[in-house]
């Protein structure tokens, strides 16, 4: 027996769009990194990357919870 495809709780795009927010949240990640302060305690470590990063799991949460237009 073969899973309908209009029963499938995602579509191609959620999938692209949890590949967009995975790299943002990857890319937040990689700019607290890059803060040469000691400990991190810089702009880019407590500022710039915690955003980034919390914009990632907005678009990671945005995908899961998005229904596909036609339904």
């Amino acid at each position: 027996m073969s899973p309908n495809k209009e029963h499938l709780p995602f579509r191609a795009a959620n999938y692209r769009l949890m590949l967009i927010g995975l790299g943002v949240i990857l890319l937040g990640f990689v700019v607290m990194s890059l803060d040469k302060e000691e400990f991190g305690f810089g702009v880019l470590g407590l500022t710039v990357g915690p955003i980034i990063t919390v914009a990632g799991f907005i678009v990671e949460f945005w995908a899961i919870l998005r229904k596909p237009a036609h339904q």
